[in-house]
């Protein structure tokens, strides 16, 4: 069970890493082995470039993003819709595209969830997933304590994130400067380009992608090349297609 003291205490983590690991332990401690905290800053920006904090596999991530699959997730369509969370089950997953996208993520473990949706006050969307062998029984007559805690945890994470989602002038890093290759690269990334695919469209190797990649992730200190797009947007180097 969690405590007022553990969810506050997520307002206090020092960088966006540190954030993480600590919104991970509160899962685990709510039992779930798995988190995923996804979120864009408006409507208008696109699901691939959501600032991103998870423990899923890293290949099953890998995956996701390189198919686009958040546009075939049934559990990201129903939190664009709805500020109710929704419990994984198989019968949620409808036709072959969408049963082929949870046979996937079943073969990486993660089979039982619950996504609860985030809207903040300034326009902000995006998920929050829960992952665990047990998750199912949140659907069951019962477990509202359950349920009413992880949208409590829910509440807290998506405010005490606005700092990293969402950062104010005063807090964007100034002084940041793309190279034409890293901002070209950064620009395909954006529109859900692999590294394997921008290699071919810009005629360089994969490994040359992936520099220029590693390279803008460094000169944001972000950890993933969506959240290294979010901040381009942020600092109007890239425009949303």
């Amino acid at each position: 069970m969690l405590t007022m003291d553990d969810l506050l205490a997520l307002f206090s983590a020092t960088n966006e890493q540190h954030w993480s690991q600590m919104l991970f332990k509160l899962a685990r401690k709510c039992g779930f082995d798995h988190a995923l905290f996804g979120v864009i800053p408006n409507r208008n920006t696109p699901l691939h470039a959501a600032y991103l904090a998870s423990n899923y596999p890293s290949e099953w991530r890998q995956t996701y993003d390189r198919k686009q699959l958040h546009y075939v997730d049934p559990t990201v369509s129903h939190c664009l819709h709805s500020s109710l969370p929704i419990v994984w089950k198989p019968s949620i997953f409808l036709g072959e595209r969408q049963c082929a996208l949870y046979e996937q993520a079943a073969g990486y473990g993660l089979r039982s969830g619950v996504s609860l949706p985030l809207h903040g006050a300034g326009g902000q969307f995006g998920v929050l997933s829960f992952v665990g062998p047990d998750a199912e029984h949140l659907g069951r007559q019962g477990n509202l304590q359950e349920l009413a805690m992880l949208c409590l945890l829910r509440d807290y994470a998506l405010e005490s994130a606005q700092r990293f989602v969402d950062p104010k002038p005063d807090q964007v890093q100034d002084g940041i400067n793309l190279t034409e290759r890293e901002l070209e690269c950064l620009r395909w990334a954006m529109l859900g380009k692999s590294s394997w695919e921008i290699s071919r469209i810009l005629r360089r190797s994969e490994a040359t992608i992936n520099f220029h990649l590693s390279n803008t992730k460094k000169k944001f200190d972000v950890q993933t090349r969506q959240q290294a797009v979010v901040k381009a947007i942020k600092l109007g180097l890239l425009m949303p297609a």
